[in-house]
């Protein structure tokens, strides 16, 4: 019996829990990066069914609310959890965000599925301390749970103004390419693997 090293016979199911940065917000339908993982997959012949719960606003408290439903509902291989940057603009406690993110990826890692932390940093003038401890919160956590990590969703993007909206928030549709760029080496051992 010969077995693959490319384990891409059995279909996966991705669950991508994000904010507005996965939910495409301000985009064309299929310009966010989601719909362009789906079509590296198709194009990698990987097999693979993608669900965005992405909701634009999302905080961590909210998707881990509707973690357990999405879970039980799609049983899902591999989680990406994209939350977090909306608690910061927020600026809620650190430690809430934290125990959040902790609580969906040993969730998500309770029913066997992979989970890949997106990391993410927010502007300075929030202050030194917050910016620092918040950015830290992603590898901490990903350590800690053993997870895979993209240290930096907006890597290559968050310094050239041209790449976002108008309202200097949300990537432009010309950043999603580049943050998929980003979250695909991580993610695509996840996909690949029993």
């Amino acid at each position: 019996m010969a077995f693959s090293l490319h384990a891409h016979s059995a279909s996966k199911v991705v669950l991508v829990l994000g904010d507005s940065l996965s939910a495409e917000y301000g985009l064309a339908r299929g310009e966010g990066w989601v719909n362009l993982m789906e079509q590296r997959m198709a194009k990698e012949k990987i097999q693979a069914s993608v669900i965005n719960a992405s909701i634009s606003g999302e905080t961590t408290s909210g998707g881990r609310a509707r973690l357990p439903a999405l879970l039980s509902k799609h049983k899902p291989d591999v989680v990406v959890i994209e939350l977090g940057a909306n608690d910061a603009l927020r600026g809620l406690a650190l430690s809430s965000t934290r125990d959040n993110l902790q609580t969906m990826t040993q969730s998500a890692q309770a029913i066997k599925a992979k989970v890949l932390l997106i990391g993410m940093q927010i502007p300075p003038n929030y202050g030194g301390d917050y910016t620092k401890q918040f950015s830290a919160l992603f590898p901490a956590i990903a350590k800690e749970t053993n997870a895979a990590l993209v240290p930096f969703m907006l890597k290559g993007v968050a310094e050239n103004a041209s790449m976002f909206q108008s309202d200097r928030i949300h990537p432009a549709p010309e950043a999603h390419p580049i943050i998929l760029d980003n979250i695909w080496p991580k993610l695509k051992p996840l996909l690949v693997t029993k």
